[in-house]
C-alpha cells in the first residue's frame, strides 16, 4: 500500500514521525464494546404508544458497528402493518396532544433536554458505537442535539399570531397558528442523535405528534432518545421510535401514502426526496427536505491563509466528511493556489485515523463499504482525469476495510466526477480560478445548492459574493454554520423548508385565519 504520507508536490513536507503514527493507526482499531453507565439505554424494541414492542413478525436486523465489522445488537423489521399501527397510536394522542399549552409543552421538552444531558456519556458511546465518530464529536453532537430541546422549549410558548387590519369597517382579522397533525420523520445515520432532535423538537412544540424513522445504520441512538422521551413523561402515542432495515422502502411508502400523516420531514439524497415526494402527493402533506449537497468552499487572495485552512479542515473532514454541509469542491485564487495547498496538504496528512473509542484519533470509519466504494471510484475517476493527490488517496485496509486515507488533490478539473456528484467520504479536491466572477460561476453549476462558504476580507466582496451563491447557507470566514437558532436548508435540488430556528418550527404549523364580522357598530346606550 502506498503510504498514507504521500510526499506533497507542492512542497509539504513528510512528518518525520511516520512509522509511529502508521503503527498508532494500526493498533487504534482494537476496542472493547463500550460499557454503558446505564445499560438499560441499549433498546432492542421500538417505541410505540408509550410501550417497548417488537415487531409483529417476529423479525429483526443486525447493527454492526462500522469500525469492527461486529454485531452490536438487533432491532425490530417493521413492516406496514407495523407502521400503520405507529400511526394510529400518533393520531390518538394528536387529540390529546394539540389541546394542551405552549407552556406545558416547553416543560415536557425542558424535562427531555435535561435527561439527554445527564446522560450524554451514554448517548455519546452509543453514537460512536454504532456510527463510528470519535467519541469527542459524539459528545459534541450530543451537546448540539440538546440545544434543539432547548430552543423549542422556549419556542413552543412563542406560537404568536397576527392581528390584521381588514379592509372593511366592520370586520376584524386574526389568524392563529396551529399544529398540522401527525408527522412523519425520516432522518440520516450521520448525525442519529442530532437530526432527530432537530426535527422531534419542533413537532413537539408545535403540539404535533409524531412517527419517527431511525436509520437502519444508527437506530440505537434513536431509541435510546425514546426511552429518554419516556422517563420525560412524554405522552404516550406522541412520540414514536420505530426502526427497519429491508422494509424501509415499504415503511417509507407507508408513512407518505397514510391520509393520517400530514407532515413529512425528510434528510436523506435528492433521489429518495424525490421519490417521497411523489409517495406524498396524492395525499397532498406539508413537506420540508434536506437533500443532496456539493459545497463550494472559496478561498479569494485577500483571505486569511491560516483562518482559510483551519476553516476548510473542519469543514471538510468533520465526521469524515459524512456530513451534508461537508465541502466537495475547493476553489483557491490562483495567486495563493500553491501555498494554501502545501499548507492544507500538511494538515490533513497529520489526521489520525482509527476506532472513535481510541485515545488520539481524530476520524473514525466510513458507514459501510458502499461509502468506500463511492470514495474510491470518485478518486480514480480524477486520477485517470489529470488528478494530483498530494496526500492520500487509498484505503486503510490495516484498519478495517470502512476506512479511507483522508485525501487532497490537485490539478481539479470539471470533468471529474468529484466536480458535480457529491463524495461523501474524505477527498478534497482543489480547483484553480483566477477572477471572482469565475469562482461564482463554478461554484453555482451545480443542481444542488444547500450551502457554500468563502474566505475574504473586502466587506464589498463578502456581500456581492453572499448575494450570488446559489444556495440556502453561506459561511463567511468560517466552516461551521449549524446552530439550533439559525435556520438549516438549501434550495434547487437540495431541497425546500427549514430546520432549525423559528423558521423550523413554522415547519409544523399552518395558520387558520379568523374573520369576525359586524364589529364596526357604534357604542350602545343612551348618553345621560
Amino acid at each position: 500500500m502506498t503510504s498514507f504520507f504521500l510526499l506533497s508536490r507542492c512542497s509539504a513536507r513528510l512528518p518525520a514521525q511516520l512509522s509511529l503514527r502508521r503503527l498508532t493507526r494500526s493498533l487504534a482499531i482494537s476496542h472493547s464494546p463500550p460499557s454503558l453507565n446505564d445499560s438499560s439505554l441499549l433498546k432492542r424494541e421500538c417505541y410505540v404508544n408509550g410501550e417497548w414492542v417488537g415487531a409483529q413478525s417476529g423479525k429483526t436486523f443486525e447493527v454492526q458497528d462500522p469500525a469492527s465489522l461486529k454485531a452490536i445488537a438487533s432491532c425490530p423489521e417493521f413492516s406496514s402493518a407495523d407502521t400503520e399501527a405507529a400511526i394510529a397510536a400518533a393520531a390518538t394522542a394528536f387529540k390529546e396532544l394539540h389541546r394542551t399549552t405552549g407552556l406545558e409543552r416547553a416543560r415536557m421538552l425542558g424535562k427531555w433536554h435535561a435527561l439527554v444531558k445527564n446522560n450524554a456519556e451514554d448517548l455519546a458511546k452509543l453514537i460512536t458505537w454504532e456510527n463510528g465518530k470519535p467519541l469527542k464529536d459524539a459528545q459534541a453532537e450530543v451537546t448540539y442535539s440538546a440545544g434543539f430541546l432547548e430552543f423549542f422549549a422556549g419556542e413552543a410558548t412563542r406560537t404568536y399570531g397576527d392581528t390584521i387590519p381588514s379592509s372593511f369597517a366592520g370586520n376584524r382579522v386574526i389568524t392563529l397558528k396551529e399544529p398540522v397533525g401527525v408527522c412523519a420523520l425520516l432522518s440520516p445515520w450521520n448525525f442519529p442523535l442530532a437530526m432527530m432532535a432537530r426535527k422531534v423538537g419542533p413537532a413537539l412544540a408545535a403540539g404535533c405528534a409524531v412517527v419517527a424513522k431511525c436509520p437502519a445504520e444508527t437506530p440505537l441512538t434513536g431509541l435510546a432518545f425514546a426511552e429518554l422521551a419516556h422517563r420525560a413523561g412524554i405522552h404516550a402515542g406522541a412520540v414514536n421510535f420505530i426502526t427497519s432495515h429491508e422494509n424501509t422502502s415499504e415503511v417509507g411508502e407507508t408513512l407518505t401514502s397514510s391520509p393520517t400523516v400530514r407532515k413529512v420531514s425528510f434528510t436523506g439524497s435528492t433521489n429518495v426526496g424525490k421519490l417521497l415526494m411523489k409517495q406524498s402527493a396524492g395525499t397532498l402533506k406539508k413537506l420540508s427536505f434536506e437533500l443532496g449537497g456539493n459545497s463550494p468552499f472559496i478561498v479569494f487572495d485577500d483571505a486569511d491563509l491560516d483562518l482559510a485552512v483551519e476553516g476548510a479542515m473542519a469543514c471538510k473532514f468533520r465526521g469524515s466528511s459524512q456530513t451534508c454541509t461537508s465541502i466537495n469542491r475547493l476553489y483557491v485564487q490562483s495567486s495563493i493556489h500553491d501555498e494554501f495547498v502545501a499548507r492544507f496538504t500538511e494538515r490533513v496528512s497529520k489526521i489520525s485515523v482509527g476506532s472513535g473509542f481510541a485515545n488520539g484519533v481524530t476520524h473514525g470509519p466510513l458507514i459501510h463499504s458502499r461509502a468506500i466504494s463511492k470514495v474510491e471510484a470518485h478518486v480514480n475517476d480524477a486520477k485517470s482525469k489529470g488528478g494530483i493527490i498530494t496526500t492520500g488517496g487509498e484505503k486503510l485496509s490495516e484498519l478495517g476495510p470502512n476506512f479511507f486515507q483522508p485525501t487532497v488533490i490537485t490539478n481539479m478539473n470539471h470533468k471529474m466526477r468529484l466536480a458535480s456528484e457529491e463524495t461523501f467520504g474524505p477527498v478534497a479536491g482543489i480547483f484553480r480560478f483566477d477572477s471572482e466572477k469565475e469562482a461564482v460561476e463554478l461554484a453555482n453549476a451545480s443542481e444542488v445548492g444547500l450551502a457554500g462558504y468563502f474566505y475574504s476580507r473586502d466587506v464589498s466582496r463578502v456581500w456581492r459574493v453572499a448575494e450570488a451563491l446559489e444556495v440556502g447557507m453561506v459561511g463567511i470566514n468560517t466552516g461551521l454554520i449549524s446552530d439550533p437558532v439559525s435556520p438549516f436548508g438549501g434550495v434547487k435540488f437540495s431541497g425546500f423548508g427549514r430546520e432549525g430556528s423559528k423558521y423550523g418550527l413554522a415547519e409544523y404549523q399552518v395558520i387558520k385565519t379568523i374573520t369576525f364580522g359586524g364589529m364596526g357598530q357604534p357604542l350602545q346606550g343612551a348618553v345621560s
